[in-house]
């Protein structure tokens, strides 16, 4: 059981600039859209209004503040605390504009679908960041390991589902998904 716990625990700690850099366009989005309104050829916008470029901006920042903590954190960690993989701020960096290249990746193939921004599209709307986060992170690390990835696609189905509720119940979200 100790050890499911560290497991979890290592995948948290390898996902952390993902969820952060997911939940900060949130809440400092706004103003100028990606897209910039513009639309393809099939009259359907590119992201949408909802992806702006504040948003984008606010999510890599907070994503590399929180790698730069983590990494700072290492340098003090006790000398048998080993991870099982590799983590630096190359690879935390790339793990967090992975996770915003992933929502973006997401809301085009919705925008393509028809659907309308705010739309749900279950499991997608969970884990288009993390998905982008893992293959960006694989751009220039060998990690994660398969049970690392495992854990972190079941434990932020769940995660990603409560904290879009609470921030719809606190307003900052229009829609709870």
């Amino acid at each position: 059981m100790a050890s499911l716990i560290y497991e979890i625990a290592y995948a948290l700690w390898f996902i952390l600039p993902a969820y952060i850099a997911n939940a900060f366009p949130v809440i400092f989005g706004g103003g100028l859209a990606i897209d910039m309104g513009k639309k393809l050829p099939d009259g359907k916008p590119i992201f949408g209004s909802h992806k702006t470029v504040r948003g984008f901006i606010a999510g890599l920042i907070a994503g590399i503040l929180t790698t730069i903590g983590q990494t700072v954190a290492l340098q003090y960690k006790p000398s048998d605390f080993v991870l099982p993989f590799q983590f630096n701020l190359l690879i935390g960096s790339m793990i967090a504009l992975g996770a915003l290249v992933g929502d973006l990746f997401h809301s085009f193939i919705k925008r393509r679908m028809g659907l309308v921004e705010g739309s749900p599209l279950p499991v997608a709307d969970q884990l288009d960041f993390v998905l982008g986060a893992i293959l960006f992170s694989l751009l220039v690390s060998a990690s994660p390991h398969l049970l690392t990835v495992a854990l972190v696609i079941v434990i932020t189905l769940p995660i990603h589902l409560l904290t879009n509720f609470i921030a719809y119940m606190l307003g900052v979200k229009k829609t709870p998904w």
